[in-house]
C-alpha cells in the first residue's frame, strides 16, 4: 500500500506500492505527468533518469472493505 502527500487535508493511499525504480536498468523514475482516470485510478507517466525509458503505472485508490469506516478512495 502507498500512501501519497499532497496539498489537499488527505493523503491519497493506494492498492499497491508506486513504482520507483525502472524496470529495464533499476534507475530513478521521475513523475512526468499525473493524469486522472475512471472510478478514481490515476496514470502516472513516469521517466527514468538513466536510461530516458518512459513508464506508465496505473494506481488504483484503496477501497476499504464494507463498513469499516476506512479511508476513503482518492478522488
Amino acid at each position: 500500500m502507498s500512501i501519497i502527500e499532497t496539498d489537499a487535508a488527505q493523503p491519497r493511499i493506494y492498492a499497491r506500492a508506486v513504482l520507483s525504480n525502472c524496470p529495464e536498468c533499476d534507475g530513478d523514475l521521475t513523475v512526468l505527468r499525473v493524469i486522472g482516470g475512471r472510478a478514481g485510478c490515476e496514470y502516472w507517466a513516469m521517466s527514468c533518469t538513466d536510461c530516458g525509458g518512459i513508464h506508465l503505472d496505473i494506481l488504483e485508490p484503496n477501497v476499504a472493505a464494507g463498513d469499516d469506516e476506512g479511508p476513503l478512495p482518492a478522488a
